[in-house]
């Protein structure tokens, strides 16, 4: 079942557009969303919770339309923001118990409540405790428990293991998987860590400067290209060459490459220019590729000449190097 759905959702801030004509068809489950710094990731998240007015188009969280109906739509989905939004002289379980109340429940029910998810989050031992004595990672769970207390339908989460060391990050991580696997509830989250996106999610959305460029199950768009990986010895650069002249375009770590797999014949062609190189090819293998594979040729495709994500999110390259995104979204590439 489509628990976010939008048509044509445009935000636009003076001459800037934001959001471009940008239609979702997200269903129930765990779903990443993906994109660079200046993407539009959290203009989508707030036009999604109703907290930002649309410039055209429509949209609708849990039937909810996002236009009218945003205190609804609050209300029934627990929201993770990435920005510091607790209060330092509270006690965690005042603070959480507060977040309870401000989605319509009782006092009573909201403290009870909050004992509870205080618990679910490794927090039962400091619930009394200030918040401003907190740590990074208890400030982050002190939130979770926030967004969860109403046991909601959706999660969405910007950046829940921003900051977090390997402990609370590995902690964070399990306590969503309980919530999507467990819990049965679904989830929008929003990060910059390939691997936390593809532990906690089956499909992802890709936006870049506003635009959907790629929404659907990850491993279906992982079938795109599929590729393989071939382990040269005695002549890397030479075989990296015939693979170029080829129209193969190779993808080189020292002796390692990869080449898309256009069918079985690669295989042949593989080693028939190896023969014709004069190198040897000592193992040569279907590569099954991960989610931080899959960003990169995309954005490769858009335009970016990086290496990692973590180079594209973390600083925004020249707008001018930027390819147009492809006009059809949904992992036609």
């Amino acid at each position: 079942m489509a628990i976010i759905e939008t048509d044509n959702l445009t935000k636009m801030y003076g001459p800037h557009v934001a959001l471009d004509s940008m239609s979702l068809n997200i269903n129930s489950g765990a779903t990443g969303l993906l994109g660079p710094n200046g993407a539009g990731k959290s203009t989508l998240i707030k036009t999604l919770l109703g907290l930002i007015q649309l410039t055209s188009g429509e949209g609708s969280v849990l039937g909810y339309n996002i236009r009218t109906e945003g205190d609804s739509i609050r209300q029934r989905i627990g929201y993770m923001p990435e920005y510091d939004c607790l209060t330092p002289e509270m006690d965690a379980v005042h603070q959480v118990k507060y977040c309870g109340e401000l989605t319509g429940m009782n006092t009573g029910e909201a403290m009870r409540r909050a004992h509870l998810v205080l618990e679910y989050v490794g927090l039962r031992d400091q619930r009394y405790r200030e918040i401003s004595s907190f740590s990074t990672g208890m400030s982050q769970a002190t939130k979770l428990a926030c967004a969860i207390i109403h046991d909601p339908e959706l999660l969405i989460c910007d950046e829940p293991t921003n900051g977090l060391d390997a402990k609370s990050r590995g902690f964070m991580l399990d306590t969503l998987v309980q919530v999507v696997k467990k819990g049965e509830r679904s989830i929008l989250m929003s990060s910059h860590l390939m691997e936390d996106v593809e532990r906690i999610c089956d499909r992802i959305v890709m936006i870049h400067k506003g635009k959907l460029i790629a929404q659907g199950r990850i491993e279906d768009l992982k079938a795109i290209d599929r590729e393989i990986e071939i382990w040269v010895w005695g002549g890397a650069s030479k075989m990296e060459r015939a693979l170029h002249d080829a129209g193969l375009t190779p993808r080189r770590t020292g002796r390692v490459m990869r080449v898309v797999r256009q069918d079985e014949t690669t295989y042949d062609l593989v080693l028939e220019l190896a023969a014709k190189a004069g190198v040897q090819i000592r193992k040569m293998e279907d590569y099954e590729p991960s989610l931080e594979d899959l960003f990169l040729v995309i954005m490769d495709r858009l335009g970016y000449g990086v290496k990692s994500s973590v180079d594209l999110l973390q600083s925004q390259p020249p707008i001018n190097s930027i390819a147009p995104a492809p006009s059809r979204p949904g992992g036609e590439f």
